[in-house]
């Protein structure tokens, strides 16, 4: 196994045995035949009236990964996945990916003579790495169950989900992403890519903007020139560097559980259901990632990653009748799966200990809503709610149940020294969602079940974990630095879906926004439909939901806000430290791929 070269807590061994899985990529499979598909194409096709968008019944082209698939009829309707035995797997958990002592080429602030041809490195002097870490994209084989075949996915090292990327607030680290996806596509999503780290506060060139994706042969509009690799400088300063430089930027900015994906235009929904995405976790001197840190600052949060410290991954899938997955890839509402992983495999178990975990949860899905429930025996079990979207908030919350959309993350602590040995817990999700429109306004009883929790063990050691009464604190909400005030509709036309009307335009700004101001943004869904809407750089906070204050778990800081049919939400945002292009967009990947982006540019 391998171990992050910063990561500041070790646990004995026999704490990992029962649940550890190893991490090493498989050798690439040799790619199927087929004829390369031509990027950009889908939304030019859907236009075209081949597939009819705005009619709410859309032809469905369900494909199957690695064998090509002739489009079904219009009225055709997936048929429900092969049946497989729940809990036969234990929930893979990994260990943080390990740093490189060198890279070669050395990283430099241009791009180099065979690197996709980004912009420099913004403020690369101030921020030179001290971290290396390089990972490749490419094929790799994966078993979701074993009443399923063995399949080809693409993942980050060739695994799903990816290695868990680690970064410490301090200590800028450099990412070197390559491309060794094979050019020849068969299947769904394109072989080119363009790395997110959501939601880290870096440059532009480092954000991975939807129009800057490269592969060997190919390359973005918002690039220069194809390469075999991409270098992402991540700074790990805390937003508002330029403001508070003697602290490293404002430390209630601080960021823990995020994660990194693909952002290809067009093709993030598929290339993300294929495999490619991944945790990535932030700390600093309060949530240390050490349970044992004697620092009085330090919360002392249940730590050790892949130990106590647990990333749950999850996400809806869909599989024909031999078990080969398949993606629903002209349907403009959504993708809806009916099989459920977490960290890549359908229904897993965990075993735990009579002790304290937390576990990061992530909605991975391309356009499904969760409610998650503890449950115990039919009934439902209270735990500790700390984060909202990676943001600690300022005190704990005790609550028995989370809400999440696409892309939104909430970090629960569970303590299981309150159940005795041989104790069952299930994971349960409740919400009714039967299409890619959004979650119906009932629950169902008594749910789905996604993990299993097996309480099987005393601790190893004395948990000397905790979760304080006070988390991190707030910055402030102060009017004063409004500079404007701006106002964003999402809805549908014709064409497809649209931000103020608009379709996404790669090369066109939806806002020119001052560096080292603050705006109120009013964010409004006209239509039918569900749309959990993020934006890149920075986080923000809810000022209102319908003119009402927030509940207390959403008055955190956010990257993604969830607003369903004529809701309008308002919030207040900062941006800083950094300009260029950055986007907004519904994280229902299916709709961002189908035009719900817009461009905004930071300007001096």
């Amino acid at each position: 196994m391998t171990t992050d070269n910063t990561t500041p807590f070790d646990a004995t061994a026999d704490a990992t045995a029962a649940n550890r899985v190893d991490t090493a990529p498989v050798a690439p499979l040799a790619p199927p035949p087929g004829e390369p598909e031509q990027a950009g194409n889908r939304r030019h096709f859907l236009r075209t009236g081949v597939v009819a968008a705005g009619t709410g019944l859309l032809a469905s082209a369900l494909v199957r990964q690695n064998v090509g698939a002739a489009p079904p009829p219009p009225d055709f309707y997936p048929p429900p996945s092969p049946p497989t035995a729940p809990f036969a797997v234990p929930l893979p958990v990994y260990s943080a990916k390990s740093a490189s002592r060198t890279l070669s080429p050395s990283p430099t602030k241009a791009a180099q003579a065979n690197e996709a041809g980004r912009l420099p490195h913004q403020r690369w002097e101030q921020f030179l790495p001290k971290k290396l870490v390089e990972i490749h994209i490419k094929q790799g084989s994966h078993s979701f169950h074993p009443q399923y075949p063995t399949q080809t996915i693409w993942g980050f090292d060739g695994i799903c989900p990816g290695p868990i990327l680690v970064g410490r607030y301090g200590e800028p680290l450099l990412v070197r992403f390559y491309n060794d996806l094979p050019a020849d596509l068969t299947g769904f999503g394109s072989p080119e890519i363009s790395t997110h780290a959501h939601n880290l506060h870096d440059g532009s060139e480092s954000d991975g903007f939807a129009g800057d994706y490269f592969s060997a042969t190919k390359f973005g509009p918002t690039l220069t020139r194809p390469g075999m690799f991409k270098d992402h400088l991540y700074p790990m300063i805390y937003a508002g560097y330029d403001q508070y430089p003697g602290t490293n930027g404002d430390p209630r900015e601080a960021l823990g559980s995020c994660w990194y994906h693909d952002h290809r235009m067009d093709f993030t929904s598929g290339n993300v259901y294929r495999g490619m995405a991944g945790a990535f976790l932030l700390f600093d001197g309060i949530d240390s990632g050490n349970e044992k840190d004697r620092n009085s600052t330090a919360l002392r949060l249940p730590s050790g990653i892949g130990i106590y410290d647990i990333p749950l991954i999850v996400q809806d899938k869909r599989f024909d009748a031999s078990g080969m997955l398949v993606f629903d890839q002209f349907n403009t509402d959504g993708h809806i799966g009916d099989k459920f992983c977490v960290n890549g495999k359908i229904q897993p178990y965990f075993k735990v200990q009579r002790r304290k975990y937390r576990f990061r949860l992530l909605n991975g899905s391309t356009s499904r809503f969760y409610q998650f429930y503890l449950v115990l025996e039919n009934a439902d079990q209270t735990f500790t709610y700390i984060s909202n979207d990676g943001n600690l908030l300022p005190a704990p919350l005790q609550m028995n149940q989370v809400r999440l959309g696409p892309a939104e993350r909430a970090d629960i602590v569970v303590d299981f020294a309150t159940y005795p040995l041989g104790s069952r817990l299930f994971l349960v999700d409740r919400i009714e969602q039967f299409d890619g429109r959004g979650p119906q306004d009932n629950l169902v009883f008594p749910g789905a079940q996604i993990l299993r929790f097996d309480v099987d063990a005393e601790p190893s050691a004395a948990d000397t974990s905790r979760v304080p009464a006070t988390l991190r604190a707030l910055p402030p909400i102060t009017m004063s630095e409004v500079a404007q005030s701006r106002s964003w509709t999402f809805d549908r036309t014709t064409s497809g879906w649209s931000i103020n009307g608009q379709l996404w335009d790669v090369d066109k700004s939806g806002a020119d926004i001052k560096t080292g101001t603050a705006e109120v943004w009013t964010l409004r869904v006209s239509g039918n439909w569900w749309h959990p809407i993020h934006i890149h750089l920075e986080e923000f906070q809810i000022l209102s939901r319908n003119g009402v204050a927030p509940p207390p778990h959403e008055r955190g800081r956010k990257d993604v806000v969830s607003i369903g049919p004529g809701e309008e939400v308002k919030i207040f945002i900062r941006f800083r430290d950094y300009i260029g292009k950055y986007m907004m967009h519904c994280h229902n990947s299916i709709h961002e791929d189908h035009a719900m982006m817009v461009r905004f540019n930071i300007v001096p």
